[in-house]
């Protein structure tokens, strides 16, 4: 299955307007998010599948792909679209045997080795950081800036999606610094309004690839 999204939502109820975060998840693919992470894990298996059935129906009507956050087999059970995968998760390779082939399978990573192990293991999409400071991912250590994300991007043979601290301020640093795409939670489920967040991110999205892809060809001297 293609990476054909640029805009990865990654979930936390804790930081949906009113909690309701069926409706901040809508109101942001009404803004053109194409992909869901669902990432609550502090939710016991039941509560996660109802959660995951009822926003595969959600992400299905937009069109958009869904991945649960480590359990596949809540990804079997709710047809979702893949799984994505930390550090200390089973291997990319072994998830995609389970799932089945057509699925997507996305990785963690926070520095350049681990970014070629979720490659060489068959990851279809990595997310890299923290890049800036971000309290969600404190646990994960200091950020790792940009310099390490171009370095990353550089070297990297899959899609890389800059997480931690991205939001409409700094798109344009982490797309020229080579990510195919951002990873955010707070940038869309905190914002006032998820829809005017998800189109604004999506606009300067595709400004910073156009941008890139002309500077690109300057540098190639390709008309």
């Amino acid at each position: 299955m293609a990476v054909d999204f640029r805009l990865y939502l990654i979930t936390d109820r804790r930081q949906a307007p009113g909690g309701d975060l069926l409706a901040a998840v809508g109101r942001a693919l009404a803004g053109g998010v194409r992909a869901v992470q669902l990432r609550e894990k502090d939710l016991g298996g039941r509560e996660l599948y109802e959660l995951a059935r009822a926003m595969r129906a959600l992400t299905s009507g937009y069109g958009a792909k869904l991945l649960v956050n480590d359990r596949v087999d809540v990804a079997l059970a709710t047809g979702a679209d893949g799984v994505h995968l930390g550090v200390a998760s089973i291997p990319p390779g072994e998830a995609r045997r389970l799932l089945g082939p057509g699925t997507l399978v996305g990785c963690s990573t926070h520095d350049e080795a681990e970014l070629a192990r979720a490659a060489a293991g068959g990851a279809d999409f990595a997310t890299f950081g923290p890049v800036y400071t971000t309290p969600s991912k404190a646990s994960y250590g200091p950020p790792v800036g940009v310099a390490a994300l171009r370095r990353a991007c550089g070297a990297a043979r899959i899609p890389v999606f800059a997480l931690g601290g991205v939001g409409p301020w700094n798109v344009a640093d982490v797309v020229g610094a080579g990510a195919w795409g951002v990873g955010a939670i707070s940038a869309f489920l905190a914002a006032e309004d998820p829809e005017a967040a998800a189109r604004d991110l999506a606009g300067r999205l595709e400004a910073g690839a156009a941008t890139e892809r002309t500077e690109r060809r300057g540098k190639e001297g390709t008309p």
